[in-house]
């Protein structure tokens, strides 16, 4: 799939970070001509979704959650959760995605900000996931994984904007946000979101 183009620029909720981005008229699948396409991901990690917003404002405004601890964004996409983790104090921020090009999107923003992103650890002591409950098997994969974390004793984060596939019976509510998004993406200006953590 071709590749957007992106700029770097402050993101809406979380000012204190900028990102690489595609423009907000861009659609998710504008730069595959408008098409899905099973075997090539689209660049999820080109947009800031809202559920990586709220999960990256909850960090910088709570630093304490992350401070001196080792964390884990799952999923990452453009990273933001990694970044305000690591802007936060953590003490090692590792940031994942199934679509490589999504963690090199994560490095490339991290470097932007001023933030180094490690190898996951074995065992992090704090799993983020910010916008991973859109479609029945990425959610079920996800908690599959986080629930693996808890009995772990790992402290499972989530940013999400009510996608209708988030199980908030593990969960509890911790904050909520109303969070700018680009129209092109959410047919919306504005969706509140909330920071949840699993039980």
């Amino acid at each position: 799939m071709p590749q957007p183009t992106t700029t770097l620029r402050e993101v809406p909720l979380t000012p204190e970070i900028s990102l690489h981005l595609a423009a907000d008229s861009t659609g998710l699948f504008d730069s595959a001509g408008g098409e899905f396409r099973s075997d090539d991901p689209p660049p999820f990690w080109a947009f800031v979704w809202a559920g990586g917003q709220a999960l990256a404002r909850y960090l910088l405004d709570h630093p304490e959650v992350v401070a001196g601890r080792r964390v884990h964004d799952l999923a990452t996409g453009s990273g933001i959760a990694a970044i305000a983790a690591g802007k936060a104090g953590a003490a090692e921020v590792a940031a994942t995605d199934l679509d490589p090009a999504a963690e090199l999107a994560a490095r490339r923003n991290a470097a932007a900000n001023g933030v180094v992103i490690s190898d996951p650890p074995a065992r992090p002591d704090v799993l983020l996931a910010g916008d991973v409950f859109y479609t029945p098997s990425a959610a079920a994969e996800m908690t599959r994984r986080m629930r693996a974390a808890r009995r772990e004793s790992v402290e499972v984060l989530v940013g999400d904007p009510g996608r209708g596939y988030f199980p908030d019976r593990l969960f509890d509510r911790i904050a909520e946000y109303a969070v700018p998004v680009p129209k092109a993406l959410e047919e919306a200006e504005t969706l509140v979101t909330g920071v949840w953590r699993m039980r």
